[in-house]
């Protein structure tokens, strides 16, 4: 069976190792990431209409401060930093598809807060809009462990779930000279593909932007990734 290598951090690995093997996958787990708090300073939520969440980790890794901005509703990327939101103690006031930028783009006129991690998707935004970014948590990048590196010898679908992600692994991939085109990469979004770089076997987009809808890839990819690559 084509293994289904899982690099995002935790605790979402675990979560879709789990989800993947519960659909038949031989999936393993391979955080590539460790995610800390970053220090910060809650502002006054008075001037803000509403809070702009690109991630669950907002909510997992922002801290006592958090507390302060309850007042405001949360716009949030996905239904998991949803959830995340929710188990905070914050009002959702919208969930988007497609990454934050769609959402953005339809936000009425008024001045927003962006609780994000340090490296984020920067934003185009509508006449009337103003974002303040606040970085509350990091991510630093880890060495491909030999484990992955023997995975990748072969055949195998690797899941991206954020485009550092993917440039993180596409460049992990190249110091330890994986072979490229022997390696599909079910992606959550078109911007994780284009980050992940070229002369992968294959390279997919989830209908969706949901863990359930990159695992439903990953088992559709698993039946054309060929061991003798493009």
């Amino acid at each position: 069976m084509l293994p289904v290598l899982v690099i995002r951090p935790e605790p979402g690995n675990a979560a879709t190792v789990a989800a993947a093997r519960a659909l038949g996958l031989d999936a393993r787990g391979y955080p590539l990431f460790d995610m800390a708090p970053a220090p910060w300073t809650v502002p006054d939520p008075a001037p803000y209409r509403a809070l702009l969440a690109g991630s669950a980790n907002v909510f997992r890794l922002g801290g006592e401060g958090l507390a302060r901005l309850r007042r405001l509703p949360v716009h949030a990327v996905g239904a998991v930093t949803a959830d995340a939101a929710r188990a905070a103690g914050f009002a959702v006031g919208a969930i988007g598809e497609g990454g934050l930028q769609p959402m953005v783009s339809a936000l009425p006129p008024g001045r927003y807060l962006r609780l994000a991690g340090e490296k984020r998707v920067p934003l185009a935004l509508p006449a009337g809009v103003e974002v303040d970014d606040i970085v509350v948590y990091a991510a630093a990048g880890l060495p491909m462990p030999p484990a992955l590196v023997s995975a990748l010898a072969g055949p195998a679908v690797v899941l991206l779930h954020s485009g550092e992600a993917a440039a993180h692994f596409a460049a992990e991939s190249a110091r330890l000279g994986v072979s490229r085109n022997v390696i599909a990469l079910a992606c959550l979004a078109p911007r994780i593909g284009q980050m992940a770089g070229d002369g992968w076997q294959h390279v997919e987009i989830a209908e969706t932007r949901s863990d359930q809808a990159v695992l439903a890839l990953a088992v559709q990819m698993c039946k054309k990734v060929s061991p003798r690559g493009h």
